[in-house]
């Protein structure tokens, strides 16, 4: 129930291409090949010119080759890798055999050599746990669980592996003041009176690694608390100290605690100033040597840890979580679980930490020796890949995985001594490791050919290796033809000097024995050539900002030109395309081609092809009386036609469907007039590259006809009775709206009219009415 990790690394190994190879001033092959990955030397004795220096030889590879040096003759001797052992991965269960802890292969392949030029995690793989607890009075009730802890965790355990032992320790603190009390008193007992302590310690091994999980239980439950006086604990000074019978599987150590910790430094309140030595001093498994070296740092402890291959996890009450958070950043392979107030989940806590350890993968690799880098691609599970310092992991890893890591090993170059080197890479918290065994290549093949003192280097002054002369010490020379101590004398510089002059290789070289060697330029295109280093390829005439207008190359100062183009920055083009104008003449026949640019000769015409004329007529205009007269006899210049309008040919059409189309002759052109008659006639103008020209006409021509004036008067009649009518019925509409709204208001006036009541003075009543005086009423 385990996962794998990796163990298939692939390695790629190559030169990091620092300086230009021109620039390395390589005197021999071995120092070319060292310049960078690219670079290259020619062996080709004849290679270098007049002036060349020797140095010459070493250039990028595709370089060399365009100077003209045969690729049989350029040495670029490449870097190899050859696995030493590659044992496959293996299942420890497989077979239904059960194989020992070293007989388990975790990381393939295991050992490889490298000629440079300048794992998996098996499932049922053993564990060893290892419990290191804080005994201060504030984990009085955290021991009391712990006292169980050995048997339910091998039951927990054993479902993972079945090769699982467990060890206790426990720690408090430094056993000087201010950290506990010193009185005897509570030296015996640093608790208070009513309950039994034990005496305060720094660390105690209760028990070794074990299988048995009865005696763990046996040994932790006799464990009685202790206390000090400050909050942080020793746990850094305990953790130092746990050589406890480790075996090379995985290494787990449960740190668990309710406090922070004291760390390098922290000492000098006791008066301990010496640095901890990180070795062990236990005693009768007690640790003896507190109160004389100081607490460890925190890189201290890393480094221990690391060299160990021991996994940490942190059991933390939830207030010192953010603490042993940040101390996890710190330490690689380690995990933080949320510790119970009476460490009651702490078995839960300890499979989930080391599931989470498990599941992810970290490489390391030892010191790398001088010039030497190395970077990491990890292939991970999904096809998730990583590169820089992520490139070193992987996480979300499951039983039986398997992941692959790339490692590039980069040597930029050779070390002092020559000899080879070692280094190891291995993942943390693994006890396998992959060994790497680097040889330099610091020179080229054909130094083992050389010849000592070869009369070809001036009487046996030097070596003769790769085509060229490895001058002896204080030669110097293309063949080491003269003594360091010579090269500034009167009579050799005299041969450097052209036409008796004053200048020493036209200052731009120096004269070496007599002879001038040209100094090389910061942009290796450019190069000084010649006897006296006069000549150079940069130097030339340019046009748009490129040399020789980027048509050509410059040789000794002079541009040599492509076909094509001529002029000393070869910026005149031969090629008269540019010029053809629509009518497929040069420059329309109004001027002349230079350097692919038209020279108009006719002051009326401009444009890139001659055939803008801003003051002439339209062709259609400027011809049209010319044509008329011809074709058809009319027209302004009818009595003169024989003497103005004999300079084209006529060709006379039917109909103008019949005239010539632009698909026939694209140079032609369409012209559309009006006679004095307002008849149109066509005619196509054309000219040919002959410079004549050829005028189709035709025959028919498109007259306006006269008006229809039956319909013209029928249309005007019927529109004036139409208008009529419409004017007739807008005036009845309007009387209509107009007497409706009279009768409304007269029917609203008659409703809100008010008749008197009062009698009718003239009506005189039938009837008389008289009135007895003596009626009282009664």
């Amino acid at each position: 129930m385990s996962h794998v990790s990796s163990a298939s690394e692939q390695l790629e190994f190559c030169w990091i291409y620092g300086n230009e190879c021109t620039k390395a001033s390589a005197q021999s092959c071995g120092e070319c090949i060292q310049a960078g990955e690219k670079c290259g030397w020619c062996t080709d004795e004849d290679f270098l010119k007049q002036g060349e220096q020797k140095s010459t030889r070493c250039d990028e590879v595709e370089a060399l080759i365009k100077k003209g040096c045969s690729e049989a003759s350029i040495e670029n001797p490449r870097g190899t890798v050859s696995v030493n052992k590659n044992q496959s991965l293996t299942d420890r269960t497989k077979d239904g055999v059960k194989l020992k802890p070293d007989q388990i292969t975790q990381i393939q392949p295991q050992k490889l050599t490298l000629d440079l030029r300048s794992g998996t995690r098996a499932e049922d793989y053993p564990i060893d746990l290892y419990y290191l607890m804080d005994l201060s009075y504030s984990m009085k009730d955290d021991l009391e669980n712990v006292k169980n802890l050995g048997t339910d965790l091998m039951l927990e355990m054993q479902k993972i592996t079945s090769d699982f032992r467990i060890g206790f320790g426990s720690f408090v603190e430094k056993t000087v003041m201010p950290y506990i009390s010193t009185t005897p008193a509570k030296l015996l007992n640093p608790c208070t009176s009513d309950q039994n302590c034990t005496s305060p310690f720094s660390y105690k091994n209760v028990l070794s690694l074990t299988a048995d999980g009865f005696q763990f239980n046996n040994l932790v439950s006799k464990q009685q608390i202790s206390g000090n006086l400050d909050s942080p604990e020793g746990g850094f000074d305990a953790i130092m100290q746990n050589q406890i019978g480790w075996r090379n599987v995985t290494r787990l150590l449960v740190f668990s605690t309710d406090a922070g910790f004291h760390f390098a430094g922290d000492g000098k309140l006791g008066g301990i100033v010496l640095p901890n030595d990180g070795k062990c001093h236990l005693q009768d498994n007690m640790y003896t040597m507190s109160h004389y070296y100081d607490y460890p740092s925190i890189a201290h402890l890393v480094q221990k840890l690391s060299e160990n291959n021991i996994q940490t996890i942190f059991a933390v009450t939830e207030e010192f979580q953010p603490v042993y958070q940040e101390l996890k950043n710190l330490i690689p392979k380690s995990a933080v679980g949320t510790l119970s107030s009476d460490s009651g989940n702490v078995i839960k806590l300890i499979i989930d930490a080391y599931n989470s350890l498990s599941s992810e993968i970290i490489l390391e690799n030892s010191r790398l020796p001088e010039g030497v880098s190395i970077s990491y691609i990890s292939h991970c599970k999904n096809g998730v890949s990583e590169k820089g310092e992520n490139g070193r992991k992987c996480s979300n890893i499951s039983i039986g995985d398997q992941v692959t890591f790339e490692v590039a090993i980069t040597a930029k170059g050779c070390p002092s001594n020559g000899k080879s080197e070692t280094i190891k890479i291995k993942p943390l918290g693994f006890t396998e490791e992959v060994e790497i065994v680097l040889n330099f290549i610091c020179e080229c093949e054909c130094h083992k050919d050389g010849i000592a003192n070869s009369p070809v280097c001036h009487f046996g002054n030097g070596t003769l290796e790769c085509g060229a002369c490895r001058c002896n010490e204080g030669r110097i020379g293309r063949v080491c033809e003269c003594s360091k101590d010579e090269v500034r004398t009167e009579d050799l510089d005299a041969n450097c000097r052209m036409d008796n002059g004053t200048d020493i290789c036209s200052n731009n070289g120096d004269c070496v024995c007599g002879t001038c060697e040209c100094k090389k330029r910061d942009n290796p295109e450019e190069r000084y050539s010649g006897k006296f280093c006069e000549c150079d390829n940069f130097n030339c005439d340019r046009s748009n900002n490129k040399l020789c207008g980027g048509h050509g190359r410059c040789e000794c100062r002079k541009c040599i030109c492509d076909a094509n183009y001529t002029g000393s920055a070869c910026d005149c083009s031969l090629d008269t395309s540019t010029c053809l104008a629509s009518n497929k003449q040069i420059c329309n026949g109004r001027g002349t081609c230079e350097c692919g640019v038209c020279k108009c000769t006719d002051s009326k015409f401009q444009g890139p092809t001659c055939e803008i004329c801003p003051t002439c007529p339209g062709v259609c205009t400027e011809h049209k009386d010319c044509v008329q007269c011809r074709a058809f006899g009319t027209g302004d210049k009818k009595d003169t036609c024989e003497e103005q309008c004999n300079y084209f040919f006529l060709v006379m059409k039917k109909k103008k469907e019949e005239l010539p189309q632009p698909n026939d002759q694209p140079f032609i052109n369409h012209c559309k007039e009006r006679d004095a008659n307002d008849c149109w006639f066509f005619f196509t103008y054309a000219t040919k590259n002959d410079s004549t020209v050829e005028v189709h006409v035709a025959e028919e021509l498109e007259c306006p006809s006269g008006p229809d004036i039956i319909p013209i008067v029928a249309g005007v009649v019927a529109g004036i009775v139409l208008i009529g009518l419409a004017l007739l019925l807008i005036w009845k509409l309007l009387m209509i709206i107009h007497d409706r709204r009279e009768f409304a208001k007269f029917e609203k006036e008659k409703m809100n009219a008010k008749w008197d009541a009062g009698e009718n003075p003239i009506y005189k009543s039938a009837v008389t009415t008289v009135v007895n005086p003596k009626y009282e009423g009664k």
